[in-house]
C-alpha cells in the first residue's frame, strides 16, 4: 500500500466535530480494499472525533487535521494553537465537565504523542494499526 494523505482546516462550529467524522469516513474509504478492516475504522473514527473535539474545547477553536495512511498505520494528527498539553484527569461523572476524551484516545489508538508546533501550539498525534 502506498501512503495516501488528507488534510481538513475548520474553525469552531457546531458541524467542525461531525465534519471531520465525515471526512475520516471518506479518507478510509478512499483507500480502497483491503486496507482497511471495520473494526480499524471503528476505531479511527472515534479518536479523530475526541482530537478534534479537544482541540475545540482546550486549544481556541482551530484545528488542522492531518490523515495518513501508512503501510503499517493509519496517523491522525491534529494541530491547534493552545500551547496548553493535554493531560490525563478523573471524568467528571457528575456535572458534565468532561475527563473522558483523552483517556479514550489513549485506550483506542496504538500510541500517542503530543509535540509543540516549531510556531507555537501543538500536534497530537494518534497511530493506530489497519488489522
Amino acid at each position: 500500500m502506498t501512503t495516501m494523505s488528507a488534510e481538513r482546516t475548520a474553525l469552531h462550529c457546531l458541524s467542525a466535530v461531525d465534519g471531520a467524522r465525515q471526512a475520516t469516513r471518506a479518507f478510509l474509504e478512499a483507500l480502497g480494499r483491503p486496507a482497511i478492516c471495520r473494526a480499524q475504522a471503528d476505531t479511527v473514527v472515534p479518536v479523530v472525533s475526541e482530537v478534534v473535539t479537544n482541540a475545540l474545547r482546550h486549544g481556541g477553536g482551530a484545528y488542522t487535521l492531518r490523515l495518513t495512511a501508512h503501510p503499517s498505520c493509519i496517523e491522525v494528527a491534529v494541530e491547534e494553537p493552545s500551547l496548553r498539553m493535554p493531560r490525563m484527569r478523573t471524568p467528571d461523572l457528575v456535572d458534565g465537565t468532561g475527563g473522558f476524551g483523552w483517556h479514550m484516545i489513549n485506550d483506542l489508538a496504538l500510541t500517542t504523542v503530543v509535540t509543540p508546533g516549531s510556531n507555537g501550539g501543538k500536534r497530537r498525534t494518534a497511530l493506530s494499526s489497519p488489522r
